[in-house]
C-alpha cells in the first residue's frame, strides 16, 4: 500500500471518530431514554439532520461555523 493511501485512510478513519464523539457528547446522541422503537428512529432522525446541517455549515462557511 502506497503511503499517501494510508495517510489518507488514516484521516478518514480519525474524521468518523470524530463525527461519532460529536454525535454522542455535543448533539445528544446518547440521551435518549425512550422506550419505543419510534421514539429511538426519531431522536437519531433529528441527531442526523443537525449533524449534516452543521458539517455542510462547516464546509460552506468555516467562519460561520467557528463563530458558531
Amino acid at each position: 500500500m502506497r503511503l499517501r493511501e494510508l495517510v489518507r485512510l488514516a484521516k478518514i478513519r480519525w474524521r468518523i471518530e470524530h463525527d461519532y464523539r460529536e454525535l454522542k457528547t455535543g448533539l445528544g446522541l446518547a440521551h435518549l431514554e425512550g422506550r419505543s422503537w419510534m421514539g429511538w428512529h426519531r431522536h437519531v432522525t433529528l441527531v442526523s439532520a443537525v449533524h449534516l446541517f452543521r458539517t455542510e455549515l462547516r464546509l460552506t462557511s468555516p467562519k460561520a461555523a467557528g463563530a458558531a
